[in-house]
This record gives C-alpha cells, structure tokens and sequence, in this order.
C-alpha cells in the first residue's frame, strides 16, 4: 500500500508538470497558426493507453511515464519526422514561422514551469504559511555529524556559522550549501575555525549518508521503548528512564551516549538512569556492535520549524525570490555533478529513484511543496543546450536571428539525433542504475 501511494504521487506530480510545459508549448503554437498534430502526456513508442483526434491533434496518453510531448507540423523533434521534412515548407508549419516565434514557442514550457512554481508557492505561502527549519534553533546545542562528517573535520558540538563567508538562516539547505560550498566558519568551543571540505570527503558524504550526515545535537528525553529479549531488558531498564552516566560519565546529548556505548563494545557497564525522580543504577553489557537494546524519545524537531503567516501581497514577492533561490540552488548542483572526483553524478535519480524517496502518506502540502521544487528543476534541465532539450533549439533559434542563417535540413536531423542519443543514454543510464538498486535491495 505504501508503495502504490508512493507512485500515486509521482504520476500526479509529473502529470501536473508534463502537461503544464506542453501546453506552454502548445498555446503561443495556436496563437502563431502552427499546427499541433500531437499532444501527449508520457511517451508512446509502439502503442498508445488512450488517444482521441480533436481537430488537427491527436490527444493521447502514452504508457511510459518519463515526460510527454506536443508534435508541431514542420518540426525536426524527437518524433524523428523526415519524410516531412523533405516536403515543401507549408504556412501553418513550425519551419515557416519567423524566428522570435519560433523562439517563444520554444521556451514556452519553461516559462510555464517557472509561472507554476511562483504560483504554487504564493499560494503555499499565503495558505499554509512559508515554513523552514530555523539553523539558529537547529543548532542551539550545536550539531551532531555522522562518519562522513567526523572524517570531513567536524565534531560533534560544532556550530556552522557561514558557508564560503554567507550564513545559512534555513538548516534545510545546510546541507546542499556545505556541499555546494569549500570553505565552512565554525564555532568549536566558542572558538571561530575554518575548515576546507575536499571534494572527495563530499564523495564519501553522497555516497553514505547523505543529508543525514549533519542533524541537530538532540537532547534524549528518555528511553521510548526497550527491544524484545535485549541486553537492555535484561538489565531492567524501562520505557521512561533517562541515562544520566554511563560508568561515571555524564551524557547530556544523544551522540555522547551512541559514542560511549560504541566504545564498550563487547564490554558490561554500569548505567545511572533517572526513574520516577530517584537515580537508578544498573548493570547491562554492551552487544559487538556498540547497543544495548531500546529506542530513545528526543525532543520534538518540529518545535525548530518557522511559520512565517503572510498576506497575497507578501507571498507574492517572497514566491518570487524562492523561485529564482531554487533555479540558482539548481544551477549549483549541476555544477557539482560536473566535478567528478564528488561523483555526485551517482545520485542522479529518475522517477523510479525519486518514487522511492516519497512519503508514504498522501500529504497535500508537501506535494505542492514538491511540484513547485521539482517544476523548476524541469525548467533548467529544459534550459541546458542540449539538442533535443528545449534549450537546445533555443540555442539554434538564437543563433539564427543574429547571423541570419539557418540550419540545413540535414544538419538538424544529425543534431536532433546526437542530441535523442544523449538524452536517451543518460535515461538509461539512471534507470538502470535506480532499477539495479532496487533489486539488490530487496532480493541480492
């Protein structure tokens, strides 16, 4: 069940998405007299789900959910159409128009994507409220690294005050900010540093844990619930406790105490725990891999997050200025995945990697949330100058209207297929490699 909403949602996000950027293709289309011959959500190679003639298009839905298309008469695209190419060149072709339209026919899609993510957060904003995690409250006991993070020079306390000279108000961006950036300013026992994270510790980071390499400093409340036959039980310990030592040493934070327990590995200690207000000690022994055996209850994260409640007026500024963040914080990793000693290419993720990282719950507000982010992810990725992309005949269109000369028939048939061979080896490529992952999950 959690998996079939899982996949609900995807299809709905890329559903909203496809068919918003084809008909920001489709409409200026209409306007200049182009003729639209396809409109369809998803690809359709070999066989159709659903198609239906209205007029001079065909409306359809295809059964590979990987995008969709319009076809414009006149068009060299990814329909690879050269028969009608070698025809002569009729009004209501795409070929026949004059370049500026052609030009706003081409970046129509990605204007709408744009328009849809201020839209969707100046809605959010004015509804729900504009919600981040506070850094200030995030790291008001300092910060808790994982492994990667400890050998990339943190320690466990550490504030983060700025990245390459900026401060970060949001933690939920921290962490693509410490990737994306050098030189991190910290504060180690009220001591400034600076420390310099190489490329390969941001590989060893992407590669392990990821965002979760870095969370707040988190105080234990007390032990949630105790494992079934572990040392932990044996020892007599109980749902409420609160480990006050462990062999006479305080523990204040979560990490002090996951740090004590993986060095007495093997070993029986002693625990002061703090039950019903009276001290509490016990004897358990530690298993081989650091753990006695309970789950701990933390202090509430969702106390860290800000809601700031605004007006139409105010969310439509604030709208703006998240939309243009998230088209520069994209920019940025594409950057990142350039550099290949990050190897931040191997968590480039297709729909079936991104479905497995949904919720599993139907949540309203996060796959607005989510529309919105991934809509100006589909807009520069349309962006980039790669024939077949929208961009890519951008680009040729551009150059057109300055140089006044345009690309011969033939040339745009080898540029559309080494771009349709770029495009389709890199979706291979992240299919593959989500579908590998899958498998040796569940069956290797």
């Amino acid at each position: 069940m959690d998996t079939l909403i899982q996949i609900a949602q995807i299809i709905f996000i890329l559903s909203v998405l496809v068919i918003l950027h084809e008909f920001g293709h489709y409409l200026p289309a209409k306007l200049f007299k182009v003729r639209v011959e396809k409109f369809y959500l998803f690809m359709d190679p070999w066989f159709s789900l659903v198609k239906k003639k209205i007029g001079d298009t065909e409306w359809g839905i295809g059964w590979l959910p990987i995008g969709g298309y319009v076809k414009l008469s006149g068009m060299m695209d990814e329909s690879m159409d050269k028969e009608q190419m070698n025809q002569p060149a009729q009004p209501w072709e795409f070929r026949s128009k004059p370049a500026w339209q052609r030009l706003i026919i081409m970046l129509g899609g990605i204007t709408v994507n744009i328009l849809l993510a201020w839209f969707i957060y100046t809605t959010m904003y004015s509804t729900y409220g504009q919600k981040y995690a506070s850094t200030e409250l995030y790291q008001k006991n300092g910060l808790a690294f994982g492994e990667s993070g400890l050998n990339a020079g943190f320690k466990n306390g550490d504030k983060i005050i700025a990245v390459d000279g900026k401060a970060q108000p949001k933690f939920n961006r921290m962490v693509i900010d410490l990737l994306l950036g050098d030189k991190v300013e910290i504060e180690r026992n009220g001591q400034k540093q600076t420390l310099t994270i190489t490329d390969e510790q941001k590989s060893k980071i992407l590669a392990t844990e990821g965002k979760n390499f870095i969370t707040p400093r988190l105080t234990q409340v007390s032990i949630d619930s105790i494992l079934k036959d572990s040392e932990a039980g044996k020892a007599g310990l109980l749902k409420g406790d609160k480990i006050l030592t462990i062999d006479g040493k305080k523990i204040n934070f979560f990490d002090e105490l996951s740090e004590s327990l993986k060095s007495k590995k093997s070993d029986s200690i002693k625990l002061s725990v703090l039950r019903n207000g009276q001290e509490v000690v016990l004897s358990t022994k530690v298993n081989k891999e650091g753990k006695i055996g309970f789950a701990p209850k933390f202090e509430n994260t969702d106390d860290f997050i800000i809601t700031n409640k605004m007006s139409l007026l105010e969310a439509i500024p604030a709208a703006v200025n998240e939309s243009y963040t998230q088209f520069v914080y994209n920019i940025k990793q594409f950057k990142l995945i350039l550099r290949p000693k990050t190897e931040a290419y191997k968590q480039v993720k297709s729909p079936i990697g991104i479905t497995q990282r949904l919720p599993t719950e139907w949540n309203w507000e996060f796959i607005w949330g989510f529309t919105a982010m991934f809509s100006i992810g589909l807009a520069f990725m349309n962006l980039l100058p790669i024939p077949g992309l929208d961009g890519g005949h951008a680009i040729f269109t551009i150059a057109e209207m300055i140089t006044g000369k345009t690309l011969s028939d033939k040339a745009a048939e080898r540029v559309q297929t080494f771009g349709m061979i770029i495009l389709l080896s890199l979706m291979a490529l992240t299919f593959g490699k989500d579908i590998y992952e899958i498998i040796a999950k569940n069956f290797l």
